[in-house]
């Protein structure tokens, strides 16, 4: 990510973001919420990508570089924090419920509260978010240079379905070796990567409006049943309700 641009204090408020636009790689010096309530929003590091629709939020510590980037039209909510109420020194997603939203919503409005009740506010809002659950929802990224090859492919084409044995035997490996390389790099078995992924391609699919079966076909699942399921286990909710609370 080059030139990264430091804002010392992580700032607190509403930004509208239009589709593919989004905030260019900077650091803050303190910790910050990134909430999308329409659209979705996904924050890129140099250890992979978070991506969070409408009922998830993502947590962006402090000294973090980062970028931000909007699928569909997004509403983005950002609350800049001093202390660290999640005791979490990296990024994670966050499950966001009715009255959190509302919370991140009126903290983060132009009409916002200020003094007193805004002091009020934000403590409940820490209260709720300590209170939030996280999502193991990310897509890590690989440094090794063969395991980053295979990555690269299936970012690209992620219908792709391929073997590991067939792709690291183009990635001049064996896959016994590209195996491996996946538990330790991406803390994940090759098939759990590659689901996840999907899983995140597919979101950024559905954003931009496209239909279920046409995502799960582009994402390489068999039928739109089939990736319903999967999609369903894995976030709690079906594809149609992915940006709706």
């Amino acid at each position: 990510m080059p030139n990264i641009r430091h804002t010392p204090v992580a700032p607190t408020g509403r930004r509208p973001l239009a589709p593919g636009t989004g905030i260019d790689a900077h650091r803050h010096d303190t910790h910050q919420i990134a909430y999308a309530c329409a659209g979705m929003l996904s924050v890129t590091t140099d250890a992979g990508t978070w991506v969070a629709p409408a009922n998830r939020a993502i947590w962006v510590p402090a000294g973090t570089v980062h970028e931000h980037r909007a699928h569909g039209s997004t509403d983005l909510r950002l609350v800049g924090l001093t202390d660290n109420p999640l005791d979490l020194g990296r990024p994670a997603v966050l499950a966001v419920g009715p009255l959190l939203r509302e919370l991140v919503m009126a903290y983060t409005d132009d009409d916002a509260p200020v003094g007193e009740e805004r002091e009020r506010l934000l403590a409940v809002l820490l209260d709720r978010l300590r209170r939030a659950p996280e999502q193991p929802f990310h897509v890590p990224a690989a440094r090794d240079p063969r395991l980053a090859a295979v990555c690269a492919a299936l970012h690209d084409d992620p219908a792709d379905g391929r073997t590991l044995a067939t792709l690291a035997a183009l990635a001049g490996t064996s896959e016994r070796t590209l195996a491996r390389l996946c538990r330790r790099e991406l803390g994940m078995s090759f098939p759990q990567w590659r689901t996840q992924l999907r899983l995140h391609q597919a979101l950024l699919l559905l954003a931009d409006g496209l239909p279920v079966t046409v995502v799960a076909h582009r994402c390489g699942w068999a039928s739109a049943s089939a990736f319903i399921d999967v999609f369903r286990r894995a976030l709690g909710y079906t594809p149609g309700r992915a940006f709706t609370m």
